[in-house]
């Protein structure tokens, strides 16, 4: 996996994208690296959480637009790229929201068109100060943000930030993503690294479920009433409730003792 490169330490797998001499663009052979690298991690027991990170100096600035080709006689550009989005890009995107295990986002440097759907699928997101967050879709290409942009920045910062950040053609400074609430935290930059394996280890360490109970219960609140809501949480306890995670969690705060959950 040239384009991705993989590691894996103390039950974090880290997956870096590493086209830097053209800032990682989400190019097709970076996206099935990270597919591959994907599903490795997702079929290793043994790993606990993902981080994914950009090498050099940004995270991902999107589209790669010098690789584009004409198309085949009788169909568009669009039709291509349409097609590749549903079979490939977005696939990647579904891919993270279901992954079994944690993931962490380490920003290292821009995130741009693609790369910011691709930095906010993530379940925690950090960026280093030094980078931004970029939609140049509409004011610079006429065409929509994609890559669950649409679908991730509205939720988290609202409409009208959201909207702002769509047209106006301002890049979003890491601290100010931070305060709107677009990303857990910035952090300086000579300590993102280790920030993001200390959040992942963090991650690793909590019950199996854990994660996948999280991202269910925050997708079922967008659609529940308050009353459903309630229930569906009730429910959950039911299951929950007296099974291993639960027990061990009761058993370490009796015993004044950090709780230890088996793996996945």
């Amino acid at each position: 996996m040239d384009h991705v490169l993989y590691e894996v330490d103390d039950a974090v797998a880290t997956l870096t994208l590493n086209l830097p001499a053209k800032l990682n663009p989400i190019a097709k052979p970076l996206q099935e690296d990270l597919r591959d690298a994907l599903a490795r991690a997702a079929e290793d027991r043994a790993v606990r959480a993902v981080v994914i990170t950009g090498a050099g100096k940004a995270f991902c600035v999107g589209a790669d637009l010098s690789a584009m080709r004409e198309p085949a006689p009788g169909r568009s550009l669009g039709d291509d790229t349409a097609e590749w989005m549903q079979s490939l890009s977005n696939p990647l995107i579904t891919t993270i929201r279901a992954m079994p295990v944690p993931v962490v986002s380490a920003v290292n440097g821009p995130a741009a068109g693609a790369g910011v759907g691709l930095a906010l699928a993530a379940d925690v997101v950090l960026a280093a100060r030094s980078a931004y967050f970029y939609l140049p879709f509409l004011p610079r290409l006429g065409i929509v943000p994609d890559l669950g942009c649409t679908w991730f920045v509205p939720r988290l910062v609202g409409p009208a930030r959201a909207m702002g950040l769509a047209l106006l053609d301002e890049k979003l400074e890491a601290e100010r993503a931070a305060q709107w609430g677009l990303i857990w935290a910035a952090v300086p930059d000579d300590m993102l690294t280790l920030e993001a394996h200390r959040t992942a280890r963090k991650l690793a360490a909590l019950p199996a479920h854990a994660v996948a109970e999280a991202r269910a219960a925050f997708a079922q609140s967008e659609r529940h009433t308050l009353d459903e809501q309630l229930h569906y949480e009730s429910e959950r306890q039911r299951r929950l409730v007296g099974g291993p995670a639960f027990s061990e969690g009761v058993a370490a705060f009796l015993g004044k003792r950090a709780p230890v959950f088996p793996g996945r």
